[in-house]
């Protein structure tokens, strides 16, 4: 079987590159592309939608969820996911990027549910879902945020709040590994 082509968006956030190294370093072929990029030139078999400064600057992010291929939202991507289809966003009351102790709900999760029950990762809470779209179940959770991570595993839609790409966030490799699973 040959290993999953997989698109990072660039929604101009300072960890894009990282998602884009994330993924080659689990061996897939990853290229990062504009969030203003043709959805018909793209050719890939998973989608990340990267983070981002601005849930307004998505470009063209609405119709990459149509593209029937598995999408992960980082940060932004979550949150734009989220809002995209019928989830709200706020403020959060933490803000900045901080170590997060995220609980993981149970082990059935094809992202998440591989990782520890309690796992640290590195996040921003400047904004948050603090509720999620309909068909999607909440996957994790912390003393700062109601939803740290989301799975819509009928549409293959996933979204963290954290940062999997950043050495600060345990496990995170096993994150992207987890997504290259979902993609194949």
């Amino acid at each position: 079987m040959s290993e999953p082509r997989i698109v990072v968006i660039d929604n101009h956030g300072q960890f894009t590159h990282l998602e884009g190294r994330a993924l080659r370093d689990v061996g897939v072929e990853t290229e990062i592309l504009d969030n203003d990029t043709d959805p018909d030139e793209i050719d890939a078999d998973g989608i990340v939608l990267s983070g981002g400064p601005s849930i307004d600057r998505v470009g063209r992010c609405s119709e990459y969820l149509d593209l029937d291929v598995p999408v992960f939202g980082i940060c932004l991507g979550l949150q734009f996911i989220a809002t995209e289809l019928g989830g709200r966003v706020e403020s959060g009351d933490y803000g900045g990027y901080a170590d997060v102790d995220v609980r993981i709900r149970g082990d059935d999760d094809p992202l998440v549910g591989s990782l520890a029950p309690e796992t640290r990762t590195w996040a921003s809470h400047a904004d948050e879902v603090v509720e999620p779209p309909e068909g999607f179940a909440v996957t994790a959770d912390s003393d700062v945020c109601g939803v740290e991570a989301m799975s819509d595993t009928d549409r293959d839609l996933y979204g963290v709040q954290w940062h999997p790409e950043v050495s600060h966030t345990e496990r995170g490799r096993e994150v992207f590994e987890n997504f290259v699973e979902i993609c194949r």
